[in-house]
């Protein structure tokens, strides 16, 4: 017995349709969702010749957000060895 869940999904005005596991169901509808907003905050803002033009600008918006994300994360990394560092010495210090 399968346990897969076949979900259609509209994307600019195209149906389709995906066999999915049923927990991947609500992540995949709030993205339908999420790029359903931004192709009309694209259309009301620019002259958009054709869905590809938007469709090229929403998958360049949500890359730079995921590569954004992983800048932030290398940066709060540092960050954080650069604090505990600093901590070590002060304890290595109080301890001498």
């Amino acid at each position: 017995m399968s346990d897969q869940l076949k979900i259609k999904l509209s994307i600019a005005d195209r149906v389709y349709p995906l066999t999915i596991n049923p927990s991947q169901e609500e992540g995949l509808r709030l993205a339908t969702k999420k790029i359903e907003e931004m192709i009309k905050r694209f259309e009301k803002s620019y002259a958009v010749r054709d869905k590809q033009d938007v469709l090229a600008m929403c998958a360049l918006q949500f890359a730079a957000q995921v590569e954004q994300k992983q800048i932030d994360k290398t940066n709060d990394k540092q960050e954080m060895e650069d604090k505990l560092e600093a901590l070590n010495q002060l304890l290595q210090e109080h301890l001498s």
